[in-house]
């Protein structure tokens, strides 16, 4: 079993000793869509520690995408609620990466792909993905590195 689901599984567990609301169901929905996770497809299977940080980043980036979409319509306690989510399952990921580390992932990636133009974004990419996976959104890297080969 991950050793990123136990720890969730603890935690959630001391929340509802604490009775502490918000942690408590924002760990139940991130459970919960762990549990989806694992039995899509067509044959359920246990998810690895790098696929439960893969769908943290998708979940907290839902948080904030929501949050934002509710301050625009004037809905600030919902966009409170939003942010205090994505800042419980914030916790669970790895420390972001500044952008001088970014930037030498990528120098490294273009360099051991022989990325010339940003034709060769998607061998770059695919190099960069896995080191950076969960401390960096997507978008972000793809503007670093077409950024590099441009």
């Amino acid at each position: 079993m991950a050793a990123l689901k136990d720890r969730l599984r603890t935690d959630l567990t001391a929340a509802m000793r604490a009775k502490d609301n918000v942690r408590k169901a924002t760990l139940r929905m991130v459970l919960a869509a762990i549990g989806n996770e694992e039995v899509a497809g067509s044959a359920a299977r246990e998810l690895t520690d790098d696929e439960v940080t893969a769908l943290l980043t998708r979940e907290v980036k839902r948080r904030r995408e929501a949050a934002e979409a509710f301050r625009t319509g004037g809905r600030t306690d919902s966009a409170e609620n939003e942010d205090a989510e994505a800042a419980v399952i914030a916790e669970y990921l790895p420390q972001p990466l500044t952008d001088d580390e970014l930037d030498t992932i990528v120098t490294a990636a273009i360099a051991e792909s022989g990325a010339e133009s940003p034709r060769d974004m998607g061998k770059v990419m695919k190099l960069v993905q896995p080191q950076v996976l969960g401390r960096v959104e997507g978008s972000k890297v793809a503007a670093a590195v077409k950024a590099k080969l441009a």
